[in-house]
């Protein structure tokens, strides 16, 4: 019975990650259609607003998508085992991806802010570029020195907080509260940045929980 155990386990973790994963997929999928289907409609009033920052806009997306789209992969243990470079390559993507489209983000918050939009959506995404710079930075200076465990655990809040662009368009769409004015907005942008780091230690702490758990039982299968 014991022995039998940690397959299990295992099994049970990785069907929660590929909800998890899954999760996220659903929403970019729906963000895609609700909020950038301007994309593929050249008469969509919103290039009218993009527009006095489109050069800027460019960057940001091309590498906000790429740290979104790619950062699920360095999640993979099959992946990371059976293709080691392919791995590193697209953790390589993803830490440039968001390093990139943090602080392209904090200034195009901070253009619309001169055009007339309030200082805190600006002082809001500056803490977000913070956040987002820091935590891939760490985890990129932990993987330089061979330290994978902390690596991981870093990459997972970097993360977290990357998936804050899905999140606060989500959250409105669904609820409708895009449509309450710029005070609901303000208050699930914050929101959602409080909750990132703090959701991201509690995936990691189940983990731990979880690995302890398993290194328990097998140990009590051998004894």
């Amino acid at each position: 019975m014991a022995t039998a155990t940690v397959p299990v386990q295992t099994s049970s973790r990785v069907r929660l990650k590929y909800l998890l994963f899954g999760f996220i997929g659903l929403m970019i999928g729906y963000v895609l259609v609700h909020n950038e289907s301007f994309l593929v409609h050249r008469d969509d009033l919103a290039w009218q607003h993009y527009h006095p920052f489109r050069w800027y806009l460019l960057p940001h997306g091309l590498a906000g998508a790429c740290a979104i789209l790619l950062g699920p992969l360095q999640f993979s243990d099959r992946l990371r085992q059976r293709f080691t470079k392919f791995h590193r390559v697209i953790g390589r993507i993803y830490i440039a991806g968001a390093l990139i489209a943090a602080p392209f983000g904090a200034y195009i918050q901070y253009f619309e802010e001169r055009m007339g939009g309030p200082r805190s959506f600006s002082i809001a995404a500056l803490v977000d570029a913070i956040l987002l710079t820091t935590t891939t930075a760490i985890a990129f200076g932990f993987i330089l020195n061979g330290k994978v465990q902390q690596h991981r655990q870093w990459m997972t809040r970097s993360f977290a907080v990357a998936l804050v662009f899905l999140e606060v368009r989500v959250v409105q769409g669904v609820t409708g509260w895009e449509k309450l004015g710029i005070g609901a907005t303000e208050t699930i942008v914050w929101s959602c940045l409080a909750f990132s780091l703090f959701s991201a230690d509690v995936v990691l702490q189940i983990q731990e929980l979880r690995r302890s758990r398993s290194m328990a039982k097998a140990q009590v299968s051998h004894a």
